[in-house]
């Protein structure tokens, strides 16, 4: 038996061969009514679009690369299943490239992402260098960045250091003035710099309400929960030197915190408030105060501004900044002695 064509289905929908390739594809306007037209023929006949028949003729391969240092932590998952929803509702296939820290980033930047097809890609908390830019560019790929700026292209991202600002005024707004911050590393120009600015926000905050910052109680921890924990239950050891307060720059390290002010027998927020920033399902389960960072949000946008500079929508190179919003929960309460605000 023939398999259906292209012009099969046009009989059928009483329609142009081009309105159904619109309509299929997705490119170019096709009423609804003519769309639900096609549509219906193309599922009556069984016709199946070919996408190897398509790249040819559109010299496109459907194929988004993503690119990430990590895949097994909880922001790096969230975005890339943002994306991977927004990519199969377009009809786009997904490849897949992970550094796994710094271990294969130039194999993939000068390798795989310049060998294999791919119509553009999504690179997520890279800070890539002008030199991987510009062969990424001369490659014809374009790309949009999530999680920070990238000269010469788009991005998708929070502000990370009002972010800071703002978790850290909440603590200083219910009287707390002994305010720990529990971070990441200093980025050292390979990632955006989420951590460094997250911990200047907290000091912008601390300076503007003149209260002094602890260098001991500036922790740096690698954004698990198990390290913060351990980390966090060294800082609330002293009874006589502990603050009363931790802003962590991610969820994960906020409930390390909070499991390990628990164990040493603080009440929290009664003797410790804590808040996070991300809106993991852990923090939902603890009670966390935190500041929703739209994670899954931001791969759906990246896909969006992606498709429309593939089809020729959007070819501004701008910087789009999503709303955090704040979430109030129970880790956090007035300091002893204070009503708070």
């Amino acid at each position: 038996m023939t398999p259906p064509r292209l012009q099969d289905v046009a009989a059928r929908a009483g329609v142009s061969t081009a309105t159904v390739s619109r309509a299929l594809s997705g490119k170019g306007h096709v009423s609804s009514r003519a769309k639900l037209r096609v549509q219906q023929a193309a599922q009556e006949l069984g016709f199946v679009v070919s996408y190897h028949a398509s790249s040819l003729a559109s010299g496109r391969s459907r194929n988004i690369g993503v690119v990430l240092p990590h895949i097994d932590r909880w922001y790096f998952s969230t975005v890339l299943e943002g994306v991977s929803r927004a990519l199969l509702e377009a009809g786009y296939d997904l490849s897949l490239y992970n550094f796994d820290g710094d271990r294969y980033r130039e194999t993939v930047l000068t390798d795989f992402l310049l060998r294999k097809r791919l119509d553009a890609a999504v690179a997520v908390a890279l800070q890539l260098e002008p030199a991987e830019t510009r062969q990424l560019f001369s490659a014809g790929i374009p790309f949009v960045g999530v999680g920070g700026p990238l000269v010469g292209a788009p991005t998708v991202s929070i502000d990370d250091l009002d972010v800071g600002h703002r978790a850290t005024q909440h603590l200083i707004g219910l009287g707390h003035r002994r305010i720990g911050h529990l971070g990441g590393v200093d980025e050292q120009g390979r990632y955006f710099t989420m951590s460094s600015n997250r911990r200047a926000g907290y000091e912008r905050a601390m300076t503007e309400a003149g209260l002094p910052i602890d260098p001991e109680w500036s922790i740096v921890s690698d954004y698990t929960l198990m390290d913060a924990y351990q980390r966090a239950k060294n800082l609330l050891a002293d009874p006589d030197n502990r603050p009363t307060a931790i802003f962590s720059a991610s969820d994960e390290m906020a409930a390390g915190a909070i499991l390990a002010a628990r164990d040493l027998g603080l009440s929290v927020p009664a003797d410790l408030s804590v808040i996070g920033i991300d809106a993991h399902p852990i923090g939902e389960a603890l009670g966390l105060t935190t500041i929703d960072q739209h994670a899954q949000q931001q791969g759906v946008r990246a896909v969006r501004r992606l498709l429309d500079h593939i089809s020729g929508a959007d070819n501004e190179p701008t910087d789009e900044i999503l709303p955090a919003h704040f979430i109030a929960r129970a880790s956090t309460g007035p300091a002893a002695g204070s009503s708070g605000s």
